[in-house]
Order: structure tokens, then C-alpha cells, then sequence
């Protein structure tokens, strides 16, 4: 099975990508050099660029802002490669301890005071100049788009598999139960399965929102309760095909119990079909996620996933299409790559395949 699936080179490459994904969004956000909460005022939407910041069209807002903040004016300024000559002016002496507002922008270091003129009404600055870069751009309240996708990509990722592992278990056993046992047994869960499949998803999220507080925790637990249906279905048949078959028969003349028989013989033999399944489950429940998040009821403030980004995204899409493009990149790629590596696993486990 391995050697088939090394073979194919779409489903490789995907496992190469998913990898790579993964491991950006484990270990990214601490080499971007930026928080993903992290609010930068004078820097927001910014396109996507290698350009260090703050340039020249931003360098004299921001400035403007922090003289403000401290009841002062700026006079003249000259930049000087990493360094920002600055003259502020007040018709008050200026409080020193203002001059804090400068550091804390984070786009600018610790000021010194090269002279002081007119009683302190004039102050002579010099000061370092941070060099900030936005591979990805800023959002409407300036923070790092890079970052924030991710972060976002933790919890989209994590959604998706915890909430496929718990499908899995659940559809798992109650598939093999349900086929193994037959009869009125099997008609009488079958049907309650129907019954929720009748459950339209939107209104039994809604519904769950009226009486708990939207959470990770309560999108996870919606998600896991329609998403083990189709496992269960398929489960099933296989089991169906199963109990009939000659190993099976051996370890029931054994005097093996029913669970015994479920567990060491049917289970294990939908393995195949279950691994494929659950790959195409996974960026299903990763959809599901981000449809929740884009209508509101699923990830929310301080947390974020690709969902949330993207709505965000949606509502800016003209001012600054950067903000929408982003997160659908990492999302589309995650999604592509599962799909190819389903369709990989299908062809390799696939025993009429040679």
C-alpha cells in the first residue's frame, strides 16, 4: 500500500504540503516578528510587500498621531536611514514622560533629547526607526495578516481533525454495531440515523446557540454530531459484506462474543475505506467551520480560524482585497491537498489495482 501510494506524486506532494502547512502554522507565528493581537494604528490595511515599514506615506501620519497623544506638534523631521531627526513643539513646556508614546507605537525606538529650546516648549529628538515588514499586508485594525492566518490555521486544523477523529469513533462503532447485528437491530438504528439526516445543520446550530454561549467547544460538538453519519453508512456495508465471510464465520464457530468479533475482525478490515473517508472528511468539516465563522456562529474574538478571516476579508474585499486573498490561499491549498491525498489512499488501497 505504501509503495502505491509513493507512486502517486499528486497525493505525495500533497502530503508534503499539508506537512508544510502544518508545521507553518505550529512553529510560524514565532519567526514573523509580529503578535497575532498585536494592533499597529498607523499601518492598516496595508497591501502585501517586502517594503519595510514605516515608509514615507505613513512616517508622517503616525508621527502626527503620537505628537497629538502628547498634547504637541511636529515641527520638522528628517530621516536619515535608521535614524528619525524630530523636532516636537508645544505652546506648554513638554512633559518627558510623554515621550513614551514613541517606543510604545512600536515603530519607532527609545528617543534621547538632543536639545531643549524655549523652555521646554521645543523639543530636539533623535531616535532609531523600526523596520517592519507584512509579507501578507495589515487588516482594518492593523495587525499582521501572516501571523493572524497562522494562528487561524491552528484552530481550522485542529478543528477539522479533532472533529473527524470524533466522527470516526462514533461512526466507527456505531456502523459496525449496527451491520454486524442485523435485523430489527439494524433497521431501528438505521432509521434514527435517517432522522438526523433529516436535521437541516444551520438550524441545529442555531438551536444549540439558543441555549448555550457560542464557543469552540459547542462548533465542535455540532460539527462531530452530523459528521459521523456518513462513517456510520459506510461502515455499515462494509460490515454487511463482512459477517458473511469465512473468517468471521471461523471465529463465531470459536465461541468468540459478538464485541470480541467486532472488534479483532470487522473493525480492522474497513480500515481501508475509513482512512479514505476520513481524509475527505477532514476538509469537509474545515468548509463546515468556515461557513459557521463566516455567518458568525462559530470561532470568536480574541480567537480566530480561516472562516473568520475570510468574512473579515469579504467585508473589505474592495478597500483591500489582500485581506481576503490570504487566508483563502492557505484554506484552498489545505483543502486541495487532503482531496488529492484522499484520492491517493483511494487508489492505493484499492485491491483490483495492481
Amino acid at each position: 500500500m505504501i509503495r502505491r501510494l509513493a507512486r502517486a506524486r499528486g497525493a505525495v506532494a500533497s502530503l508534503v504540503v499539508l506537512a508544510l502547512l502544518a508545521l507553518a502554522c505550529l512553529v510560524g507565528p514565532a519567526f514573523t516578528g509580529h503578535e497575532p493581537d498585536r494592533f499597529y494604528p498607523d499601518l492598516r490595511q496595508l497591501p502585501a510587500g517586502l517594503t519595510a515599514q514605516p515608509d514615507d506615506a505613513h512616517l508622517k501620519p503616525a508621527l502626527d498621531r503620537i505628537a497629538f497623544r502628547m498634547r504637541a506638534r511636529v515641527a520638522t523631521f528628517a530621516r536619515d536611514g535608521d535614524r528619525l531627526h524630530l523636532t516636537l513643539a508645544s505652546d506648554q513646556p513638554i512633559d518627558r514622560r510623554s515621550l513614551v508614546y514613541l517606543p510604545r507605537s512600536d515603530l519607532f525606538g527609545p528617543p534621547s533629547v538632543v536639545a531643549e529650546e524655549e523652555g521646554g516648549r521645543r523639543l530636539l529628538l533623535d531616535m532609531p526607526i523600526r523596520h517592519l515588514r507584512f509579507l501578507l499586508g495589515t487588516d482594518v485594525h492593523g495587525r499582521d495578516l501572516l501571523t493572524r492566518s497562522l494562528v487561524a490555521g491552528r484552530v481550522s486544523l485542529a478543528v477539522g481533525l479533532t472533529a473527524t477523529l470524533v466522527a470516526l469513533l462514533i461512526g466507527v462503532g456505531y456502523g459496525a454495531v449496527a451491520g454486524y447485528a442485523g435485523g430489527a437491530v439494524d433497521a431501528a438504528m438505521m432509521r434514527a440515523v435517517d432522522a438526523l439526516y433529516a436535521l437541516p445543520f444551520v438550524f441545529f446550530v442555531i438551536l444549540l446557540l439558543v441555549f448555550f454561549r457560542a464557543s469552540l467547544v459547542l462548533m465542535l460538538l455540532a460539527i462531530a454530531a452530523v459528521e459521523w453519519l456518513d462513517m456510520a453508512r459506510i461502515v455499515r456495508a462494509q460490515t454487511l459484506s463482512l459477517r458473511e465471510r469465512d473468517f468471521v464465520r471461523a471465529a463465531r464457530a470459536l465461541g468468540l462474543s459478538a464485541g470480541g468479533i467486532v472488534l479483532r475482525h470487522i473493525v480492522p478490515n474497513t480500515l481501508g475505506p475509513v482512512a479514505v473517508a476520513a481524509t475527505l472528511l477532514v476538509p469537509r468539516v474545515i468548509l463546515l467551520e468556515s461557513f459557521l465563522s463566516f455567518l458568525g456562529l462559530g470561532v470568536q474574538e480574541p480567537q480566530t480560524s480561516w472562516g473568520v478571516l475570510i468574512a473579515e476579508g469579504a467585508r473589505a474585499i474592495e478597500a483591500a482585497p489582500h485581506m481576503l486573498a490570504a487566508p483563502a490561499a492557505f484554506l484552498i491549498a489545505t483543502l486541495v491537498s487532503l482531496n488529492l491525498l484522499g484520492d491517493g489512499l483511494a487508489d492505493a488501497l484499492d485491491p483490483r489495482a495492481g
